[in-house]
């Protein structure tokens, strides 16, 4: 049965091929970084991997991000091992060469094709695989374990939609996880999940999130004073959306539109998660009559309604800039990004409501009183325009959120014990 079911799945992905081949040329045209190494994604590996290296798939920026500190600790534990480090995007592969650099190999991972996945294997030979969060790919786990490479998913979360998702294709989904060797998962929730789609309970646990290890860089007080001068932002009151996907801009815009009536100095840091939708973005706001600029064009004189993020790596540091963050994706139906990063700087976090990739973190910031859901402009600006008119209750929600991370810290050493044993 599970020949069979692995079968239709890698015909039904050769159907695909010229489609995926085109949307990857098409988004290339987009975002010119996509057609850059476009034959690593078919199985291709660059001259200088090492093989039998401990692997590490980041997918994008935020998962680089957060595996970073993990992968920097196990290279000081066992300096002896070569490591490896894939992701899907440019952005994750401009964030692994930012916090590893030279420390580890990298390249874009396979497609999940049975003759990428098969030749990606065979060129680097792992000694390990390691996933992140939901990388849940049949091909690639499935031929990983075949070869008698141990295959772990780590700071894993599996929301109670998609285990909806993966019960409907339980023909596909319970072989594929049931080759996985272990599964750290963020919370005792997302384990039961794993458990109700048939993971084997003692091949689970809960380790926590390694994302509330995330630590403030030592120089981020100076990038923000430079941002703030920059972006002639001293002395005046600034609220971030941060993360934002299409669909949610207008929205956002049109509560800050109604919070400058009331506070005609407030300026607006909206960031999306895609920085080449910057164009667009910027032409949406001057259809709402208000002045803005993008945060790479460099020192301004000028106080602008919005300043657009189009930088990557920077959004630490704007967010240090603002006294109130939204964190989005949560007004449209996308599961919302990671409200732990507003929380270590102190700020008090506003989201819409389909936070479901993050709804247990949430929970936590909701039962602390640090995070306070929305379900339109309209809420929006009220709940933005109250915190910013109230600084002692800003501050608390903000000190409350930080709490929560403080409380919540310890998920990397764990995980890092967890790896290190199966090396051993």
């Amino acid at each position: 049965m599970r020949f069979l079911t692995l079968g239709l799945y890698r015909i039904l992905l050769w159907l695909v091929l010229p489609a995926v081949y085109l949307r990857l040329l098409l988004r290339a045209r987009r975002e010119p970084a996509y057609g850059q190494r476009i034959s690593e994604r078919f199985g291709q590996v660059p001259d200088g991997i090492k093989t039998g290296a401990v692997w590490f798939h980041t997918v994008s920026a935020g998962e680089s991000i957060a595996a970073a500190p993990l992968i920097s600790k196990m290279i000081s534990s066992l300096p002896e091992q070569n490591y490896l480090v894939t992701t899907m995007t440019p952005t994750g592969s401009e964030q692994v060469l930012r916090h590893l650099g030279d420390s580890v190999d990298h390249c874009y991972a396979p497609y999940d094709f049975t003759f990428a996945v098969r030749s990606f294997l065979r060129k680097t030979q792992p000694r390990m695989l390691v996933l992140m969060e939901t990388e849940i790919w049949p091909n690639l786990i499935t031929q990983a374990n075949a070869l008698g490479i141990p295959v772990l998913l780590i700071n894993a979360r599996m929301s109670a939609r998609s285990a909806r998702g993966y019960a409907r294709m339980s023909w596909l989904s319970r072989p594929v996880l049931e080759a996985i060797s272990h599964i750290a998962c963020q919370s005792e929730e997302h384990m039961q999940r794993f458990v109700g789609l048939g993971v084997d309970a003692g091949n689970v646990s809960v380790l926590g999130s390694v994302k509330f290890d995330l630590q403030v860089p030592e120089d981020l007080p100076k990038q923000a004073s430079i941002l703030k001068t920059q972006l002639n932002l001293r002395d005046r009151p600034v609220w971030i959306a941060a993360s934002t996907h299409p669909g949610e801009d207008e929205q956002i815009i049109r509560a800050h539109l109604s919070l400058r009536s009331q506070l005609p100095e407030l300026c607006l840091l909206l960031v999306p998660r895609h920085p080449h939708r910057v164009g667009q973005i910027g032409a949406l706001i001057q259809q709402h009559n208000l002045s803005w600029r993008a945060s790479s064009e460099g020192p301004t004189a000028g106080a602008y309604d919005v300043i657009v993020g189009d930088v990557m790596g920077q959004l630490l540091a704007l967010y240090s800039l603002a006294q109130v963050a939204f964190v989005g994706g949560s007004l449209v139906d996308h599961g919302g990004h990671n409200p732990i990063e507003p929380a270590l700087l102190r700020l008090p976090i506003v989201a819409g409501p389909a936070d479901f990739n993050f709804a247990e973190v949430a929970q936590y910031f909701e039962a602390a009183g640090a995070y306070k859901k929305v379900g339109n402009a309209d809420e929006l600006a009220s709940v933005v325009g109250v915190l910013l008119a109230d600084d002692a209750g800003r501050e608390m929600m903000g000190a409350q959120a930080h709490e929560v991370v403080m409380s919540n810290k310890g998920g990397t050493q764990r995980t890092l014990t967890l790896l290190s044993s199966r090396l051993t």
